[in-house]
């Protein structure tokens, strides 16, 4: 009696944890590092931007020329994922960056989500979510993202859902109800630098790792 007991309290517990996605941690797969903090290894750069590493860190821009734009992408292709990071960007304008989620491998323009990197004063949201509009504004007050320093960013992509945390802080837990098919096909996880009113700025990366979900 009290083994069929703990069987029904333990098979209630098992349920619980899939609806309530605890269990996705130990269906995912192992953490591993996307960039090995010494090289551009595994990387593609796409467009006219510069890219390189400094001091064990990707550094992006556009070499003293605000036109210049473009992706940093990932060779690999990934379809649902948890992806971890360190940024550091420009206090400038509208200078502003990102994270393109599922991107065409040979597209500098975005073709999937972008989970933006900027300055929540500027309108252009750190952490907020952008397609052909803002799907969600993540940290729209700036409050949360420390200026001219290291910030942790953490996205989660499981289909047509997507949860960003900034700093330790969820800024965005967001379903999108009618997303078009290539969204949700694999694609390269890039990083944007974009030069905005006339200023060529520039943006850091560090720590970046990724695990792939079933």
């Amino acid at each position: 009696m009290i083994t069929s007991q703990l069987f029904r309290i333990a098979a209630v517990a098992l349920v619980a944890g899939i609806a309530s996605g605890l269990l996705t941690s130990a269906s995912a797969g192992e953490w591993r590092p996307l960039f090995d903090g010494k090289s551009l290894e595994g990387w593609a750069q796409i467009g006219s931007a510069k890219w390189a590493v400094v001091d064990g860190a990707i550094v992006g821009g556009q070499d003293g020329d605000p036109k210049r734009a473009g992706l940093l992408a990932t060779k690999e292709q990934f379809q649902d994922f948890e992806l971890e990071l360190e940024f550091m960007i420009d206090e400038h304008g509208k200078y502003n960056s990102g994270v393109y989620l599922r991107n065409d491998p040979e597209n500098a323009a975005r073709t999937g989500y972008q989970v933006n990197i900027g300055r929540g004063v500027a309108g252009e949201y750190c952490g907020g979510i952008f397609t052909d509009a803002w799907l969600a504004k993540g940290d729209e007050h700036d409050s949360i993202r420390k200026k001219l320093d290291w910030n942790r960013l953490a996205i989660l992509a499981r289909g047509p859902h997507i949860e960003v945390r900034l700093n330790g802080v969820k800024v965005v837990n967001y379903t999108d109800s009618a997303p078009p098919s290539k969204f949700l096909q694999k694609g390269v996880i890039g990083f944007q630098t974009y030069g905005a009113d006339g200023h060529a700025g520039w943006v850091k990366f560090r720590a970046v790792r990724i695990r792939e979900l079933p």
